[in-house]
């Protein structure tokens, strides 16, 4: 999940056109502060790990249950309603905020319509924006981890561009190697076989082929990735003799996030990967754009206090997350709208955090 490429950069335009939130003291080593970055950006990988065991072979987890006509396990309704909600979050930012509308109002504006009239307009595109989401996702959440993890490293006192791009990749080959080398590859790319419904064969037998040659990828995945861990160690020892020593917080972040993508992904044997990835990946997204817009919202809704504040932000953001979990798939137009949602959110994530670029 995924996202922020977040809390992470600015679009590169002049400092007055963006106002963010106020950062952590001068030197700190935070992004907002200690109780705020362990509770919402440290930590839950190792909490959304231990609450996936926790609830494996439960009644929460296995025992399904009608919601509005919809049969859904409460585990697999709390998850689909936080991921549902952190992607709609991302308007906070695009829509919510004056400063970044102004900059790109087509994209804000017109592209989501389009997007919508050609998911509705065609089967194949329908089945083609499925895909792409799924697979955006994968990349998207890498991102986020990488912005957290170069935040970090530039509170540190590091250039921004130092272990840059070592950073980038270690992230992708944490998040996206353990699910093409693991017992979840089959799961993200199930989505192919909706082309065999709109006359293409050839890209709904993905999935097979995938499962036939999963045992090429594990192998491929297991060299390239551990070359390049060998790479990134010996890399960044000397960054740390050249003066230039990784933020402790940004090393936790990633040997926590690293091992809990390894061992869900890779293994899944609580059977909880989905769960506990995804619900990682959005307490991570929700907290930073809250941390990023939540003054600001406060502000143009003239309320007393932060409290009522975050209120309507998750009030809406949750009431949102909900009502897409529990949508009617033969509901196509608001299916199709969830779907653009999904795409936007992975899209304007791209250039709004600008995590992508050379900032952070």
């Amino acid at each position: 999940m995924g996202r922020p490429q977040t809390a992470l950069a600015e679009p590169e335009r002049p400092l007055e056109a963006v106002r963010e939130v106020p950062p952590a003291p001068a030197r700190s080593p935070y992004i907002v502060g200690p109780a705020f970055d362990w509770a919402f950006f440290l930590l839950p990988p190792l909490l959304a790990l231990g609450l996936g065991i926790t609830i494996s072979g439960t009644a929460f987890s296995d025992d399904p249950v009608r919601f509005f006509g919809q049969e859904k396990t409460r585990a697999g309704l709390m998850v689909g309603s936080i991921i549902h909600a952190h992607l709609v979050a991302v308007f906070f930012r695009s829509h919510g905020n004056p400063a970044i509308f102004r900059l790109y109002p087509l994209r804000f504006v017109l592209v989501p319509v389009l997007a919508w009239a050609a998911i509705r307009g065609s089967a194949v595109i329908a089945v083609a924006a499925t895909v792409l989401a799924t697979f955006w996702d994968v990349w998207h959440s890498g991102l986020q981890t990488f912005g957290l993890a170069r935040i970090y490293d530039r509170n540190r006192g590091n250039p921004p561009a130092m272990g840059r791009r070592l950073d980038f990749w270690l992230n992708h080959l944490l998040y996206a190697g353990p699910i093409l080398a693991g017992a979840t590859m089959l799961d993200h790319f199930s989505s192919f076989e909706g082309f065999d419904a709109v006359g293409m064969p050839w890209l709904a037998s993905v999935p097979a082929h995938m499962t036939a040659t999963h045992g090429l990828w594990t192998r491929a995945v297991l060299a390239v990735g551990g070359a390049f861990l060998v790479f990134y160690v010996v890399a960044s020892v000397r960054l740390a003799r050249q003066g230039h020593p990784p933020s402790f917080h940004k090393v936790f972040l990633l040997v926590t996030t690293g091992a809990c993508s390894i061992y869900t992904w890779g293994f899944n044997t609580w059977g909880e990967a989905f769960f506990i990835m995804n619900l990682l990946h959005a307490v991570q997204y929700l907290a930073l754009v809250w941390a990023m817009e939540g003054d600001r919202l406060r502000e143009r809704l003239r309320l007393r206090g932060r409290a009522l504040a975050l209120a309507l932000f998750l009030g809406a953001v949750f009431a949102y997350g909900v009502g897409a979990e529990l949508l009617d798939p033969d509901l196509e137009s608001l299916w199709a709208f969830t779907l653009v949602v999904s795409l936007m959110h992975f899209w304007y994530d791209g250039f709004i955090w600008s995590v992508a670029r050379k900032q952070v």
